[in-house]
Parts: structure tokens; sequence; C-alpha cells
């Protein structure tokens, strides 16, 4: 029941805002369902692929999706996400967690700054 929640809110939040697969899922997925970084990262991708689809078939009945940019920028990001990952695999997980804490941090401050 617990992870279904932590799907319902990151699907909640990534339609709202854009965000919600690693700002919202990974840390319910360590903290509220106990997987560990790694696994939880890794989960939280799967998770993102299904919610992006979802995602993308709702917008583009609207008529909202530019093909052309989501390709300018997700062929890029693809090739980033397996650079990320095999990083990833080399950090230990209390780096890991602490890289992933200064990034909500980082990210929290810029919201409030602009």
């Amino acid at each position: 029941m617990r992870l279904v929640a932590i799907g319902l809110l990151a699907g909640l939040f990534s339609a709202l805002f854009g965000v919600g697969g690693g700002i919202v899922a990974v840390p319910l997925l360590i903290l509220v369902a106990g997987l560990e970084p790694r696994s939880a990262t890794a989960t939280s991708l799967g998770m993102i692929g299904i919610t992006a689809l979802a995602g993308t078939i709702g917008y583009a009945i609207g008529g909202y999706v530019e093909v052309g940019y989501a390709a300018l920028v997700g062929l890029p990001a693809a090739f980033g996400a397996v650079g990320g990952a095999s990083i990833q695999q080399r950090l230990n997980q209390r780096t890991l967690s602490y890289l992933f804490s200064a990034l909500l941090v980082a990210i929290a401050v810029r919201l409030f700054v602009t």
C-alpha cells in the first residue's frame, strides 16, 4: 500500500509540476519503503518511464507535445542517464545519499531565491 501511495504522489506531482520521479519518489522510497538509495534510484527511473508515457499521452491528446524539442532534449538525456547510472554504480551508498541531499537543498534554495 505504501508503494501505491508513493506512486500516486509522484504521478500527481509529475503531472502538476513536471517533477516527481527523482525529487519525490526517491526520498519516499528510501524513507517510507526502506529501499537503499541505489535501488530507490533504479526503481524511480523505471517508474518515470511509465509516468512519462502516461503524461505524454495526456498532453498529446491536447496537442501540447513538441516532438522535435522532446527529441532534442530526450536523446541527449538518455545518454546522460547511461553515464549517470555508470557513475552511480561506483559511488558508495553514503556518498550517493549526501550528493542527492545536496542536490535537493540546492534546488530548494534556487526556488526560494527566484
